[in-house]
């Protein structure tokens, strides 16, 4: 069992950067990534990083913008966000796929862990 707990969040003005932290109770032998829910809308992949750091994945929406990282030696995950938009707005939610799995993916439902979230809001 993998437990995820995410920080950094908070108010931000557009143009501005946060940092966010995901920290899991284990080492997440897996891919891990971020992904974002704004009110009234569906849970949207943001970004991904495979176990081994060699590859990582972005919505179009955040490309250049966000970058994803992770520290396997103290089991954590980072999403730094930076000219940040009204539109990136949303809970953000750290998860991990089932552990084995190495590679990236965009798919919520091949993640297995998923921290409780942590609100972004970015005034314009």
């Amino acid at each position: 069992q993998v437990q995820l707990v995410e920080s950094g969040g908070g108010l931000v003005q557009a143009g501005g950067s946060l940092r966010l932290s995901c920290a899991a109770s284990v080492r997440p032998v897996s891919a891990m990534g971020w992904f974002r829910q704004a009110p009234g809308k569906e849970r949207e992949f943001v970004a991904a990083i495979s176990c081994s750091a060699d590859s990582t994945s972005y919505v179009d929406s955040v490309n250049g913008r966000f970058s994803i990282s992770r520290d396997n030696a103290k089991n954590t995950v980072d999403l730094q966000m930076n000219r940040m938009k009204p539109e990136d707005a949303a809970v953000y939610y750290c998860a991990a796929r089932r552990l084995g799995a190495m590679s990236v993916s965009r798919v919520p439902s091949e993640y297995e862990y998923w921290g409780q979230g942590t609100q972004v809001t970015v005034s314009s």
